[in-house]
């Protein structure tokens, strides 16, 4: 599916000439059919001569309603280019083609409308050189220029013929398995409910799928799809869509969000980007000027970083950073435009190179310009290399998604980059390589992996040797250290095991080479307190007398050793000693079915402390269970 947008100054017949290819009046709205003037998007289709069925999209030619005009043209294959035959190239006609230009919109034809209103063959000819003139050195500049007139009908068959011929070399919407639904209507149908249109790109959607509206992080079902009003189960890649969906209401819903589907899509409002200003620019465009930024169908403000200069001048491309007021959603390749508000003008626009930046970049660095030409312009492989060197660590699926390119072709790449060591995959096994674009498990370049191993063993050096008598660190407090989240931390723990950097327990991580070696005179304390267990098994020394005796590494020690058990805040029990306790209370329960604190009491002769410190500890361990002033066995 195809879709064709027009373009063109104000009142040049954009509208009628839509009605007269479709017999549909796109002007949808009172104000519009009142006015006779295009304020908002409109929308028709046509079966084309060769049979193919395409969309049309209708955008105001008026310069207070440009913002409309930007939300609907980004998603076009065709631009149907129309200028107004009795009066020939205007503001906004300029002002299109540059719009349309800043977006490499592909392919194109222009329609001098009105022919009808020209009389002199001569007059005709200029408009067509002028016309002519103005597409030289834009995506354009090899159009058809075709009269017609929309009121005898005169050359719109050879118009449809022109745009069929166009849709003959055009490349259909390539099915990226992301699909992505900018949306530039909303509305309530009674009976329905909520319904947003859009052109759909990237993928496909289907009835009964979840989507995830951003920004705003929403959750709907699709309960119905419609292209050109026509009942569909599935919606392809490049189609016009209606969306029915079910758990979101109208209110909640602005025109410049996207519906995709759930778990791959990030909105930004830090993004890096090729921009290319305007040579009819009035004035250079100032480092950190204050903009209007258009992409897909959204609207937001922000500020442009210029990266190399402190201005760009009319004509000129250069590398620049948008920090935006409100996130959007994008992708790598999406194009965009940036405006002035006021006075109301068009500045310029490009590519988006890289959509998720984890910070602003210090100016005038070459290596920076290297690294953004690399994205932009860079092989499937290069691209990974520079989307991952700018983060530390992510999930397979998310730099797949995150790379715009098709995910079997950056799924490919991956694999090749882990298989040539160039990528490290925290995983047990390499998966296939097309298993990858589903791929939970975190990835890194090689580079990192060795940092971040260098960085694991300098934490646990310092911590062996701050604290030699302990077994090691605990693994939250490495992973505080790390300031990476658990779904990162375990795998790289798992990793660096297998390949023999660490020992990994289920408390602690510690160094292979670290030993617990106690001094003589350490060896003597430890001694002593353990013969005082022994000689006291059921009434031993408190928690408080041992660490008094040994100081809170010693006794930590005996904790990490198990030599020693700790069941409440103030009782320990020799670890041999607390074994059979536990014993004779399982044999006892067997026997009696239940036991009371007096009861171990007795059964060990011991004080009610002692007693109750142990069943409690029985209680959290799940052998025993408490029913009011008795334990049982669960």
């Amino acid at each position: 599916m195809f879709v064709i947008g027009t373009a063109g100054h104000v009142d040049h017949g954009k509208s009628t000439l839509v009605y007269a290819l479709t017999g549909i009046n796109p002007d949808r709205l009172r104000e519009e059919q009142e006015r006779q003037m295009t304020i908002d998007l409109g929308f028709a289709w046509l079966v084309l001569p060769s049979g193919r069925e395409v969309s049309i999209i209708d955008v105001p030619g008026h310069e207070d309603f440009i913002k409309n005009m930007l939300a609907g043209v980004g998603g076009i294959d065709v631009a149907l280019f129309v200028v107004a035959a009795d009066e020939a190239v205007m503001p906004q006609t300029r002002e299109h083609l540059a719009i349309l230009d800043l977006l490499q919109i592909p392919h194109g034809v222009v329609a001098l409308t009105k022919s009808d209103l020209v009389q002199d063959p001569e007059w005709l000819e200029l408009v067509r050189e002028e016309v002519r003139e103005e597409l030289q050195g834009t995506v354009l500049e090899r159009a058809s220029i075709i009269p017609v007139s929309a009121v005898t009908g005169s050359g719109l068959r050879e118009l449809l013929a022109e745009l069929d011929r166009v849709l003959d070399t055009a490349e259909p919407k390539r099915d990226l398995g992301r699909p992505r639904l900018p949306i530039d209507r909303i509305f309530s149908i009674v009976g329905f409910g909520t319904v947003v249109t859009g052109t759909l790109i990237d993928g496909r959607l289907a009835v009964g799928d979840e989507v995830q509206i951003l920004p705003g992080d929403l959750r709907a079902r699709i309960r119905g799809l419609q292209t050109h009003k026509a009942k569909v189960q599935e919606a392809l890649p490049g189609s016009r869509v209606a969306m029915n969906l079910s758990g979101v209401a109208t209110e909640d819903l602005r025109r410049g969000q996207v519906a995709t589907r759930p778990g791959w899509l990030e909105p930004t409002v830090l993004l890096d980007a090729r921009l290319r200003l305007l040579s009819r620019a009035p004035w250079p465009l100032k480092h950190n000027s204050e903009v209007e930024f258009y992409t897909g169908s959204a609207r937001v403000g922000g500020n442009v970083r210029v990266l190399d200069g402190e201005q760009l001048a009319p004509g000129q491309t250069t590398w620049v950073q948008f920090r935006l007021a409100e996130p959007v959603a994008v992708v790598r390749g999406d194009r965009y435009i940036v405006r002035l508000a006021s006075p109301s003008l068009t500045l310029g626009g490009g590519e988006i190179v890289q959509p998720h930046v984890p910070r602003r970049y210090p100016r005038f660095r070459p290596e920076v310009f290297a690294r953004l030409e690399a994205l932009s312009r860079g092989t499937p492989t290069e691209v990974l290399l520079q989307l991952l060197g700018g983060k530390a660590i992510v999930e397979a699926r998310e730099l797949v998604q995150h790379s715009g390119l098709p995910v079997e072709e950056a799924a490919t790449a991956l694999y090749t980059l882990i298989e040539a060591g160039g990528f490290v995959l925290l995983a047990e096994e390499m998966p296939e390589a097309q298993a990858l674009m589903h791929s939970s498990a975190p990835v890194l370049t090689f580079d990192t992996w060795g940092a971040l191993l260098t960085q694991v063993r300098e934490a646990l050096r310092a911590y062996h040797g701050r604290f030699p008598l302990r077994a090691g660190m605990p693994r939250e407090e490495l992973k505080s250290r790390l300031q990476v989240g658990s779904a990162f931390f375990n795998p790289i723990l798992e990793r660096a095991a297998r390949e023999g950097h660490l020992v990994v327990t289920p408390s602690v991580v510690k160094l292979p080479e670290h030993r617990v070696m106690l001094s003589p005179d350490q060896r003597r304390a430890v001694d002593g307190v353990l013969a005082a267990f022994r000689a006291n098994p059921y009434t031993p020394p408190s928690l408080s007398q041992v660490q008094d005796d040994l100081g809170t590494e010693l006794l930590q020690f005996l904790l990490e050793e198990g030599h020693l058990i700790k069941v409440s805040d103030s009782v320990l029990f020799d670890a041999d000693t607390y074994a059979e306790m536990e014993r004779r209370v399982v044999a006892y329960l067997k026997e009696h079915q239940r036991i009371t604190v007096a009861e171990v009491r007795d059964l060990f002769g011991a004080s009610r402390k002692y007693a109750l410190g142990f069943l409690e500890d029985l209680d959290r361990r799940h052998v025993t269970k408490r029913l009011e002033d008795v334990r049982v066995l669960r």
